[in-house]
């Protein structure tokens, strides 16, 4: 009878400990940060919190470095932050901050199917991991089948991609596209990527003094020399003057992206009425680069590490959603398995790109694509010099005072940056 009794009693404490760990997850409020509500859609569509378990989602846009303020400012005030989103050009600041923790500690463990240079973009200087990215952004060169005929005589893209697969044969190219009256960029920031994801030293130097790589003196250099050809136009990256030569009866070859810019970013050129769908294809191009890209970080202060370890290895190792963000969302997942066997489908393929395969062409990329030499200060850096080479491309600055632009914003933005005299 005494047995019998202390097993009433232990049965009963068992489930009054698991009651309390029910009562105590039903009711719980995760609160994530984002800059947009991409990651926020998806996680809705393809994710299963624990019964009783919210999302606040806390979100700010990132212009003007809004997102990043407000994020820092809960950061550093010990707000409640169980996970918030980072990008390739500030991702090496979180990474290396105390503010952020080792996810294998945490239970994420399985890298083997993530692409590596997105391992290596949310690893502190001694290798700990501290975040992931649910998606791969290798970037293509994606031009007009149509033009590249004019032009080349093909759009096959082995054959393209043989014909432009180094800066001097773009430029020579881009001769031959002007003599029949295109442009080969419509932006003077276009190949700016190809270059900069390329360089082989930093920013800045042991001594924090501010250093232009060869990659990006090759890219001044260039655009110089396709402004003053009329091989490109002026515009921004952004720009409408760059956006309308998407349309049909738009003069220009190229633009370089991955798969979420010709996806969600080219609207002009999938209108059905002044666009032209099906007349784009892809290849990698003169230089192998990446553009953009989330990555899930895990705060140091998380209280619920458990779960925020199960969304992150939800979206890189759940074969079913990883399949599902590329058959369903357009995505270039950041699982290897599941890429290739889009990649070896010989049904799949994008109506966009005239029926290519570009999770193929994507999937042979990858490997050829580099995280080196980044620093903290790659954000304003590329961004920065971008925006004061501009007025001189466009000829409404010297190139002395471009350069004297970007120093100043230089000195306010990052004032531990030594600057040329």
């Amino acid at each position: 009878m005494k047995k019998i009794l202390s097993l009433v009693l232990a049965l009963m404490l068992v489930f009054s400990v698991a009651s309390l760990a029910l009562a105590e997850e039903s009711g719980k409020v995760l609160k994530f940060y984002a800059w947009n509500e991409e990651f926020k859609g998806f996680f809705e569509k393809y994710y299963t919190l624990p019964e009783g378990v919210t999302v606040e989602w806390v979100i700010n846009p990132s212009d003007g470095g809004v997102y990043q303020q407000k994020l820092d400012d809960a950061l550093m005030n010990g707000e409640q932050v169980d996970m918030f989103l980072a990008e390739a050009d500030y991702i090496q600041k979180y990474a290396d901050s105390e503010f952020t923790q080792d996810i294998t500690a945490m239970g994420v463990t399985d890298f083997s199917n993530a692409y590596e240079y997105t391992v290596k973009a949310a690893s502190d200087a001694n290798g700990v991991v501290k975040g992931v990215s649910f998606q791969c952004c290798p970037s293509a060169l994606i031009y007009r089948r149509s033009i590249a005929k004019d032009v080349l005589g093909t759009d096959d893209p082995a054959e393209v991609q043989a014909a432009l697969d180094s800066w001097e044969k773009f430029e020579a190219v881009a001769a031959d596209a002007k003599a029949k009256g295109y442009y080969m960029t419509a932006s003077f920031a276009e190949t700016y990527r190809p270059f900069s994801n390329n360089c082989t030293s930093p920013w800045v130097d042991e001594e924090n003094n501010l250093q232009y790589d060869a990659q990006i003196e090759a890219w001044i250099a260039q655009t110089e020399k396709f402004i003053e050809n009329g091989y490109t136009l002026t515009a921004g990256i952004w720009d409408e003057e760059k956006n309308v030569q998407m349309f049909a009866d738009g003069k220009t070859m190229c633009f370089f992206g991955p798969a979420w810019y010709f996806n969600f970013c080219m609207g002009n050129a999938q209108d059905p009425e002044k666009g032209c769908p099906g007349d784009w294809a892809i290849c990698e191009g003169p230089a192998a680069h990446f553009w953009g890209g989330t990555w899930l970080m895990a705060p140091a202060g998380t209280e619920n590490a458990d779960i925020v370890a199960d969304i992150m290895n939800t979206f890189i190792n759940n074969e079913e959603v990883c399949t599902a963000l590329v058959a369903n969302e357009a995505q270039f997942s950041n699982n290897k398995a599941v890429n290739a066997k889009f990649a070896a489908d010989e049904s799949y393929g994008s109506a966009f790109l005239g029926g290519q395969n570009d999770v193929a062409v994507f999937a042979a990329m990858t490997d050829n694509i580099k995280w080196e030499n980044h620093t903290i200060y790659d954000q304003f850096m590329n961004e920065g010099l971008q925006n004061a080479m501009q007025e001189y491309f466009k000829g409404t600055a010297t190139k002395e005072e471009a350069y004297a632009k970007f120093y100043t914003e230089l000195a306010e933005k990052c004032p531990d940056v030594v600057c040329p005299d």
